[in-house]
């Protein structure tokens, strides 16, 4: 069994305007250090019409918490709110190597964790891949990573910072604006993913994809 108190992110990705809702019930549940942006679902608004999925538009938490509150919490989402969710969309639980002491002491002591209780230890079933690309290209990328197995993905925002760096490399195009599109697959079709998408729209190509992946412990589906 591992240590309940290492720390773990869990990353929420629901519909706009749900994330408030979630924030309250994480908090009830032991989990209370979070960061929330905005993003963009990779599907058209025609196909969300006919699926009834809703807004496109999604709110990202990322939540701090020890192993055994968010293992918890995790499997109280998919017991409680699987079919009961305030919005439709996904929560995973990603480890940590490393985080500052101050945060995670101080993260640890508002977390009561019941000791008695036996948690199985979480094993890395899917990945999250990040690809960060220019922006207009992301269509294009999710197009390519479905064929190789992706189903969907979530965007957001950003902008290139080490523009200096980025002029050294030949042949690579250089745009600030940028996109980040975060996509959960399974483990096994995580490098046929990356390797398409790196073929057809790597750091030499207009897209100018930068890809990397992390392990994901659990998985859960909202609404």
């Amino acid at each position: 069994m591992r240590d309940l108190s290492r720390l773990v992110m869990i990353v929420t990705i629901i519909e706009r305007g749900c994330g408030n809702k979630l924030t309250k019930l994480y908090d009830r549940e032991q989990v209370f250090t979070h960061v929330r942006c905005e993003g963009t679902g990779t599907a058209t608004s025609e196909i969300m019409d006919i699926l009834g999925l809703g807004s496109s538009e999604k709110d990202i938490i990322l939540s701090l918490a020890p192993a055994g509150a968010a293992r918890a919490l995790l499997d109280k989402l998919e017991d409680d709110l699987h079919d009961n969710s305030p919005g439709r969309g996904i929560a995973f639980a990603i480890p940590l190597e490393a985080v500052s002491n101050l945060l995670a002491a101080a993260v640890n002591a508002r977390t009561k964790l019941d000791k008695n209780k036996e948690y199985e230890e979480m094993q890395e079933k899917s990945s999250l891949i990040m690809i960060t690309v220019n922006q207009g290209f992301t269509d294009d990328v999710m197009a390519t990573a479905r064929k190789a197995g992706a189903r969907g993905g979530t965007v957001v925002r950003g902008r290139w910072v080490a523009k200096e760096e980025v002029e050294r490399l030949e042949g690579v195009t250089r745009q600030e604006e940028k996109e980040i599109l975060l996509i959960v697959v399974p483990r096994e079709v995580r490098n046929s993913v990356m390797e398409a998408v790196n073929a057809n729209h790597g750091l030499q190509s207009e897209a100018g994809a930068v890809i990397c992946s992390l392990g994901v412990e659990q998985i859960v589906h909202l609404g």
